[in-house]
């Protein structure tokens, strides 16, 4: 039993020392000052359109009745696997106003996360060719360096926080990150999703 705790106790030792080395702490810090920074930003613009230019309930019952679920979700589909088009907090908030907020919150999360797995393979593509693999990865540099560093950690950074979850998945599926692993650590995405809708039934 000691030798195990040892064992770990060693191994943690010295992951904490690498993620101080490649500065994962500062970094961390950094997103989650940003995030703070936007979830209030969304906020306090979410309470200036309500109350200043037009009712947000009544926009959201006007989209429910004008168009079908299914429409919905699949336009927050596309938008989810070509580099998160549309904010998803919109759709968060059309389903906190639906008949069935949870199943479609749920149904949003989900299909978010299957967004990501097809940025992922988007990339297991592009990393197939060579010109326009090399054009992409000096476009998303600073987010490869970040994969290959902390790995994981960061999917699941990008997504909880601002980091665009769409464009972190490609850079994992062209680095090649192993598959199993980014569908794991993408499963923070559901997080996400009960975090902002929880925050939009407080303000609306």
């Amino acid at each position: 039993m000691k030798n195990i705790l040892n064992y770990y106790l060693k191994r943690w030792s010295l992951a904490h020392r690498y993620y101080k080395i490649t500065r994962f702490y500062s970094f961390l810090k950094n997103t989650a000052y940003q995030a703070f920074f936007i979830i209030v930003i969304f906020v306090l613009l979410l309470m200036a359109v309500n109350f200043l230019i037009i009712d947000l309930n009544l926009l959201m019952y006007h989209i429910i009745e004008r168009y079908s679920p299914k429409i919905i979700i699949l336009c927050f589909l596309i938008s989810e696997s070509i580099l998160g088009l549309i904010p998803p907090e919109i759709f968060i908030l059309w389903s906190s106003k639906s008949g069935s907020p949870i199943l479609f919150l749920f149904a949003l999360a989900t299909v978010s996360y299957i967004g990501g797995v097809v940025s992922y393979f988007i990339g297991v593509c592009i990393s197939m060719m060579p010109d326009v693999r090399r054009h992409l990865e000096q476009k998303i540099k600073q987010h490869i360096i970040n994969l290959r560093k902390w790995g994981g950690l960061f999917i699941v950074l990008g997504a909880i926080s601002p980091i665009p979850h769409s464009i972190v998945s490609i850079g994992a599926g062209l680095i090649n990150y192993k598959f199993q692993y980014y569908l794991l650590w993408s499963l923070f995405r559901y997080l996400r999703f009960v975090i902002y809708y929880l925050i939009i039934l407080q303000v609306l």
